[in-house]
């Protein structure tokens, strides 16, 4: 049986197609038809030519002086980015943040399914949170072979996030979304995404400084 095969893009590209698909999805809900790129140009604020290369890696064309229908757009761009898939999580650290990110809804709407959490913390463990139960870290093996889960979400103490990723790693998981500010290291197989929000925080305090 033939495989489909999966297009690999340039990770700038790939930043960029949410955006897009945010943009259409709130034409949808317009009835909006048609959108060109020089619209959606004036509206993100991405060159009208870079968002055209973008769109054709997925061999997205528009209609000359029409531009892109904007349902086929939609359910083009969520289908490749796997938002309308169940990509099962397991959350590593259940304090305010891993709590937060289980709380969080939205993130069901592009396809992320966390189904349990880890802790040592007694008074968390052995608890729920939005349904979502809550194990110690030492039955994360045991749990992985209950649900399976594909990805690996790090809200765990700087000190501790190698430590997890290496749990996740021998567990099987494929990926790790890293929010910790440690640089972790994995086996090859497995993905790593790295969202330091203190990274974050440094790049804006430095360019507001800039800007006095």
């Amino acid at each position: 049986m033939n495989e489909e095969k999966i297009i690999q893009l340039p990770e700038p590209t790939l930043r960029r197609l949410p955006w897009y698909l945010a943009y259409v999805n709130m034409l949808r809900t317009q009835n909006v038809e048609y959108v060109s790129s020089t619209q959606i140009s004036r509206q993100i604020n991405v060159d009208a030519s870079q968002i055209a290369k973008d769109l054709s890696f997925l061999n997205i064309k528009g209609k000359t002086r029409i531009g892109y229908q904007v349902e086929n757009l939609a359910v083009t761009l969520s289908n490749f980015l796997g938002f309308h898939n169940d990509h099962t999580a397991f959350i590593i650290g259940t304090g305010s943040l891993g709590s937060a990110l289980i709380q969080d809804s939205g993130l069901m709407q592009y396809g992320l399914h966390i189904v349990a959490g880890f802790d040592v913390n007694p008074d968390i463990v052995g608890k729920n949170i939005c349904g979502v139960p809550i194990y110690h870290i030492s039955e994360l093996a045991e749990r992985q072979r209950q649900y399976n889960a594909a990805i690996g979400i790090l809200t765990v103490p700087v000190e501790h996030a190698q430590e997890s990723a290496d749990l996740l790693s021998a567990g099987g998981l494929r990926a790790i979304w890293n929010f910790t500010p440690y640089r972790i290291k994995a086996s090859e197989h497995v993905v790593i995404q790295n969202t330091s929000i203190y990274a974050h925080l440094a790049v804006m305090y430095n360019r507001i400084n800039g800007n006095r």
